[in-house]
C-alpha cells in the first residue's frame, strides 16, 4: 500500500515511527492507502524546521508574505476539482460539496491576501511633552493547526492563511482519516513561493497532538473538534503556557416561526440537515416549529424530499449525499437513532433501512436521511451531537418555549430563525445566547473577513477563527513610547512618571 507522508522543509517525508493506520474510502469500505502516525521526534523535526524558518519570514514584508499566498490563491483556484477529489476520495462527500468546501477555504486565503493592512498599528503625538506612543502587532512564532476528518481543506484555511500572513510559521496536523489534501496544498504553497520550514505538516495521531501541546517552541494551537477532545487541547494547551482557541461540538436549531414561508423553510433544512451526510459542525440537526399546525405541515413537506434524496458515491456527479466517514462513524449514528427510537421518540423517515445495491459500493458506509418527530430535551439524541443525516423535530408551543429549549443546550454554536415577522427576528438575533445567528438562512457562517465561532461548551478559548479575530489570535501587540534627548539633561526621578 502506498503511506501517505508528513512535508518538512518543502518536502514529502516517509514515515519513521513505525507506526500507521488505513485510510478507507467510504463509499467503497476498501483501503489502498495507509498514513504514517508521528513520533513524538517526527514532531520535534517539523517544530525545529519551522522555528528554524521563522526569524527570516517574520522579518519579511508583510506585502511580500501577501503575495506569495496570492499566488497559492490563484493554484487554489485552478485547480479547485482536484483537490476536492481528494476531499471526496477519503472523506465521501460529494464533488459539488467538496468544491464547496474548497471555494469557502479560498476566501479565508482571499481575506489573507489583504491582511497586511489589519498590522497596521497606532500612533499618537504627544502623549506628553515631546513623547510620542505607537503601538504594533508582532507574529508569536511558530504556531500549530490541529483540524478535524470534515473539512480537510477548508478548516485547516480557516489557520494557516492568516497565520502566514501575520509573519508566523505554521505546523498542520490534519485529521488520519482523510490526510492526502493537507499535502496537495503544502506542496502548492511551496510552489507559490513559501520558503522551506514556514508551512509543515505531520500527519499523526494522539501522540502527534500531545507533542504538539507540550513543544516549548509551539506558543499557540487551532483546533477545531469534538467538545471533550477541544477541552482537552484548550487545558493542556493552556497549562502548557501556549495560546488556544479550540472549537468544540455543535447541536444547531432552527426555529420555525407561525409566519414563515414553510417551502423556504423546508428547502433550507434538506439542504442544511442533509448535505454533506450531516457530518458539519454547523448542520441544522434540531428544527424547532412553533406550533403543532406549522410541525405536522413542516413534516409533511419534508417526508417527501428526504425519502427522494438521492444517496450515492462521489463519482455519481448526480448524488445529493454522500457516505459517512467511517465504519464505526456509520455504527454510532445508527446508534443514536436506535436510542431515540427507544426513548420514544417517533420515526418519521427511517435512513437505517437504506442498501446500497450499487456494484462496487455495496460495502460503503451509506446511510439514508432520517426524520424524528416528538423528540424531547430528555433524550439522547436531543442532548448529543450526533454528526450524521439525522434531523430531529422538538415542537415549542411559543416563541418564548423555543428559544428556552435553546438556552438549555450545552452547546451554543449556531441557531437559525424562519419568520417574515422582522421585529421578531430582530430580538431573536439579540437576545439568543448563541454566537452565530442566521435570520431566514439555515448555515449562518461567517464570511471569511467575520469571524467564526460559537458560545458555551462550542467554544474554548477568548478569540474566534478567521477574519479580524483571527489576527488577534496569531499576533501580539506591542506598545512603544518615545522620547529623543533635546540636549537638556535632568536629574534622575524616582517617581511615578507622568506624561503631563
Amino acid at each position: 500500500m502506498t503511506q501517505i507522508a508528513h512535508y518538512i522543509d518543502n518536502a514529502r517525508v516517509a514515515g519513521t515511527s513505525g507506526r500507521s493506520q488505513p485510510v478507507w474510502n467510504p463509499a467503497t469500505g476498501q483501503s489502498e492507502r495507509t498514513v504514517a502516525l508521528a513520533s513524538t521526534e517526527e514532531v520535534n523535526r517539523a517544530v525545529a524546521s519551522a522555528r528554524a524558518a521563522w526569524p527570516a519570514w517574520a522579518r519579511t514584508p508583510a506585502l511580500r508574505r501577501a503575495r506569495i499566498l496570492d499566488r497559492f490563491k490563484s493554484i487554489l483556484w485552478e485547480r479547485a476539482d482536484r483537490l476536492a477529489e481528494a476531499i471526496s476520495a477519503e472523506h465521501g462527500k460529494t464533488h459539488d460539496d467538496a468544491v464547496g468546501e474548497v471555494t469557502r477555504g479560498l476566501e479565508v486565503v482571499e481575506f489573507a491576501v489583504g491582511a497586511p493592512h489589519l498590522l497596521k498599528g497606532e500612533i499618537t503625538e504627544n502623549v506628553g511633552t515631546a513623547v510620542d506612543s505607537h503601538s504594533l502587532r508582532q507574529p508569536l512564532g511558530v504556531v500549530a493547526g490541529i483540524t478535524p476528518f470534515n473539512f480537510p481543506a477548508m478548516v485547516p484555511m480557516w489557520m494557516f492563511p492568516v497565520a502566514l500572513a501575520c509573519g508566523n510559521c505554521f505546523i498542520l496536523k490534519p485529521s488520519e482519516r482523510d490526510p492526502s489534501a493537507s499535502l496537495l496544498i503544502a506542496e502548492w504553497l511551496a510552489e507559490a513561493g513559501l520558503p522551506k520550514g514556514v508551512f509543515n505538516v505531520v500527519q499523526g495521531d494522539k501522540e502527534a497532538v500531545d507533542a504538539l501541546l507540550a513543544h516549548p517552541d509551539v506558543k499557540a494551537v487551532s483546533f477545531v473538534g469534538s467538545t471533550p477532545i477541544a477541552r482537552y487541547i484548550y487545558e493542556t494547551g493552556t497549562k502548557n503556557g501556549k495560546r488556544v482557541q479550540a472549537l468544540g461540538g455543535a447541536k444547531n436549531h432552527m426555529v420555525i416561526l407561525p409566519d414563515a414561508d414553510l417551502d423556504m423553510a423546508a428547502n433550507a433544512l434538506m439542504g442544511a440537515a442533509y448535505g454533506s451526510a450531516g457530518e458539519r459542525c454547523m448542520a441544522i440537526s434540531v428544527a424547532v416549529p412553533v406550533t403543532d399546525k406549522v410541525a405536522d405541515a413542516l413534516i409533511a413537506k419534508l417526508v417527501p424530499k428526504i425519502e427522494a434524496l438521492k444517496v450515492g458515491p462521489a463519482a455519481d456527479r448526480s448524488s445529493d449525499m454522500g457516505p459517512l466517514v467511517t465504519a464505526q462513524h456509520l455504527a454510532r449514528v445508527r446508534g443514536y437513532v436506535d436510542a431515540g427510537e427507544a426513548e420514544g421518540a417517533k420515526i418519521v423517515v427511517d435512513g437505517r433501512r437504506f442498501r446500497m445495491d450499487r456494484q462496487g459500493y455495496e460495502d460503503g458506509y451509506f446511510i439514508g436521511g432520517t426524520l424524528i418527530d416528538e423528540v424531547t430535551p430528555e433524550m439522547t439524541i436531543w442532548k448529543e451531537e450526533i454528526f450524521g443525516p439525522v434531523l430531529s423535530v422538538v415542537r415549542a408551543k411559543s416563541y418564548a418555549d423555543a428559544v428556552d429549549l435553546i438556552h438549555k443546550h450545552d452547546y451554543a454554536n449556531g441557531v437559525a430563525v424562519f419568520t417574515r415577522d422582522g421585529d421578531a427576528a430582530r430580538s431573536f438575533a439579540h437576545d439568543i445566547e448563541v454566537g452565530m445567528v442566521g435570520v431566514n438562512v439555515p448555515i449562518p457562517v461567517p464570511m471569511a473577513f467575520h469571524s467564526f465561532g460559537g458560545w458555551k461548551q462550542s467554544l474554548f478559548g477568548d478569540h474566534h477563527m478567521h477574519g479580524a479575530e483571527g489576527v488577534r489570535f496569531y499576533t501580539r501587540l506591542k506598545t512603544i513610547t518615545t522620547r529623543w534627548p533635546t540636549g537638556v539633561r535632568s536629574d534622575p526621578e524616582f517617581v511615578m512618571p507622568t506624561m503631563g
